[in-house]
This record gives structure tokens, sequence and C-alpha cells, in this order.
């Protein structure tokens, strides 16, 4: 399973059924879990930690040291849960001292070819992350985000679950759970009606309709209306959407006309 070609350091740890194709290196800090593919010249060092099932294509360079001019060699990590695809020329670097030390990837995501995920990002279960799709330094993405082709989002920024960014569209303000947004510095344009109705009932399609009717529609201050929302005892997902408007610390990017029909 592993190729005559591969380096594999003396420290590396590597389960059952691991491959390692033609001319890829892995690094002394490296655990890979049971069954993870490693296609052919892919990189990985540092402190990084493969869980089990993930698919791993050609030229991916994963565990590298943050961009990020104050790294002064401190000890950092990046961990990578189970079950993702990772495709060609994807770049993961590890977490900075100031950011938790911990580049974080959770299971079951989609990054596709020349994907950036940079230093301290947290990402959750679930997401898809189209080609060229960039994040900065610090950027939180929560479960079931879709992040379109070619679309930077800046550092600091949260992306809440469910949500969707079209392609080509800079993402500088955050992004509540269930919305889209889009646009060349991209504003909600009204729910991710097509992504909700895939993995919620219904009732709670119409629940999250109103809610971002009354928040967004209205003519009230936006804390306001989150306030009187929380206030009245909304379901969970609306709780969610709200709670995050509330503590949300670059702002939403909005416009009254947005569309959710």
């Amino acid at each position: 399973m592993i190729h005559k070609t591969a380096i594999i350091e003396d420290g590396a740890t590597l389960g059952e059924g691991v491959s390692v194709g033609a001319y890829s290196f892995i690094g002394s800090g490296v655990t890979i879990g049971d069954n993870t593919t490693i296609s052919t010249h892919c990189h990985i060092e540092g402190n990084t930690t493969i869980g089990k099932n993930n698919q791993i294509f050609s030229h991916a360079v994963l565990g590298t040291i943050p961009q990020d001019l104050k790294y002064n060699g401190e000890e950092v990590f990046l961990e990578i849960g189970d079950d993702n695809i990772i495709r060609e020329f994807t770049l993961i670097n590890t977490g900075t001292k100031g950011g938790g030390s911990v580049t974080r990837i959770g299971n079951k995501n989609l990054l596709m070819g020349y994907v950036h995920v940079a230093h301290d990002v947290q990402m959750g279960n679930n997401c898809i992350l189209a080609n060229v799709a960039t994040l900065a330094g610090h950027v939180e993405l929560g479960d079931g985000v879709v992040v379109g082709g070619l679309s930077p989002v800046h550092q600091f920024v949260k992306i809440g679950d469910y949500a969707m960014i079209a392609g080509a569209s800079p993402v500088a303000q955050d992004v509540p759970p269930y919305c889209l947004a889009s646009g060349h510095r991209a504003h909600l344009r009204g729910l991710n009606l097509v992504g909700l109705r895939r993995h919620f009932s219904r009732d709670t399609v119409d629940n999250l309709k109103k809610a971002y009717r009354m928040l967004f529609e209205s003519k009230k201050p936006l804390q306001e209306v989150v306030d009187e929302i929380l206030s009245s005892t909304p379901s969970k997902e609306v709780e969610n959407l709200c709670t995050f408007i509330k503590n949300s610390k670059r702002g939403i990017r909005y416009k009254r006309d947005s569309n959710v029909d």
C-alpha cells in the first residue's frame, strides 16, 4: 500500500489500510487514520492528525507552517476528521499561537481543487468548498456550508450552518446560518432555500422565512428585532439564526429588498 518512491519519516504513524502514492512525503509528526488514501506527489508534514477514510488527491499540501509573519516557530497543529475528500493542489496550514494553535477540519467535507484553508480556520462537517475557494486566517464555518468557486473569505469572518456563498463573491462580513450571500462585496440575498429544503421540514423553512423577513425587511434596527424574536420562544433554528446575528463581531451586510420567496 506504500509506493516504493514515497518517503515516510521515522515517527509517522499510519493506520491499517492506509495507502501512499508515488513520490509523496509524510513527515515524522503526522498521524493518519485507517483506510485513508494519499495519492501521488502529496506533502504532509508538521503536527498533523488525519482521521479515517479520507481521500487526499495529488499535490495536496497539508500541515505546513502558517502564512503569518507573526509565526515564530511555536508548536502548532492541524486536525482533520474522517471521511473528507481533499482534491488536487489544496493547501491547508497549521494554526498559530495567537489563534488557538490549531487549524481544525471536521468530517465529510469536500474541498475541491486549489482550495486554501489558512491558519486557525475552524470548519464543521459536511461543508463544500468549490474550486479555488480561499479561507483566510481564523475563519469559522458551521456545518453544511457551501462556498462557491473563486470566493475569498476575509480573516475572522464567521459563516453559519447551511449558509451558501455564491461563486466569485468576496466575503468580508459574517454570514448568518441558513442564508445565501453573493455579490462583489457579498451581501445577503435571502435564505439558502435549496439547501434548507434538503435538510429541514417545511415548518422549519417557513419559520426561518418569517424570521428573515422580520430581521432584514423591516425598518427596525437589526438588534432590536433580534431581541424581539428571541423573547418569543422561537424554534431552535430561528434561535440559532438570531443568536448568531446578536453575537456577530464583523457585522452583517444586507439589503432591505432581499427576496426569500
